[in-house]
């Protein structure tokens, strides 16, 4: 999906900071990895629940954006998860959507997160409010799923 006007570089965005690596999915789906560096880690050294719920959050908007019309942005309303194994500083996660309900206001998805052995480390439910209309800072020019 193609949009005109001046994006933010990924660099500079939450995701960027955090250091997701999106990776190619269908239309209806998202998928991206990260690395768990310290910055991303609880004092004892294991992955912060926040960065899982973070990750969720980017993802599901990711792959909203995919699924979005000209002139549509997705805005996350709600996020809420499950950490079911904890995760060490140094190995890689990887993250899958699948959008659940694509509805004209609202777009319902589940981010399942797994590790390298590719055990379950969580699970998130995130619901997308899609934005019709005028224009967000950044939002202009996004490519998702491309």
């Amino acid at each position: 999906m193609e949009r005109t006007g001046q994006l933010i570089p990924e660099s500079e965005t939450f995701s960027g900071l955090m250091g997701v690596e999106f990776l190619p999915a269908p239309a209806g789906s998202a998928a991206a990895r990260l690395k768990v560096e310290r910055k991303l880690c609880q004092p004892m050294g294991f992955l912060s629940g926040g960065v899982s719920l973070a990750l969720a959050e980017t993802l599901a908007g990711y792959g909203s954006l995919g699924l979005c019309a000209s002139g549509e942005f997705p805005f996350g309303v709600q996020v809420s998860g499950n950490h079911l194994l904890p995760v060490p500083e140094g190995a890689w996660i990887t993250a899958r959507g699948t959008v659940l309900v694509r509805g004209r206001g609202l777009h319902v998805w589940n981010i399942e997160i797994f590790d390298e052995q590719g055990r379950l480390v969580s699970t998130s439910r995130v619901v997308n409010y899609i934005k019709r209309g005028g224009t967000h800072h950044g939002a202009e020019g996004m490519e998702a799923n491309s």
